[in-house]
């Protein structure tokens, strides 16, 4: 998914980050999900994905964020980092 567009891309490092924060340059970011939404969200060209604990409600189906376990969000996280080839991951 997407490992035409993204293969040309350099990862974004922290480094990379401070350096656009310091020129003033938009950094762009998405909330993904799983590995589909984080794939989309690469080959889009984000320079930042996150995986938030809105994934509670929007992927779990829980009444709200304070029900999501560590656990949990380890595994999406783990996920979306797997689809994101040069997008940072937060």
């Amino acid at each position: 998914m997407g490992a035409a567009s993204t293969s040309q891309r350099k990862k974004v490092t922290l480094n990379t980050l401070r350096l656009m924060h310091r020129k003033g340059d938009p950094i762009t970011m998405m909330t993904a999900h799983d590995f589909p939404s984080g794939s989309v969200a690469d080959a889009a060209g984000m320079d930042t994905i996150l995986v938030g604990d809105s994934l509670a409600m929007v992927a779990l189906g829980m009444e709200d964020t304070s029900e999501v376990l560590l656990e949990e969000m380890l595994l999406h996280c783990r996920s979306v980092s797997r689809a994101a080839k040069a997008a940072f991951t937060v």
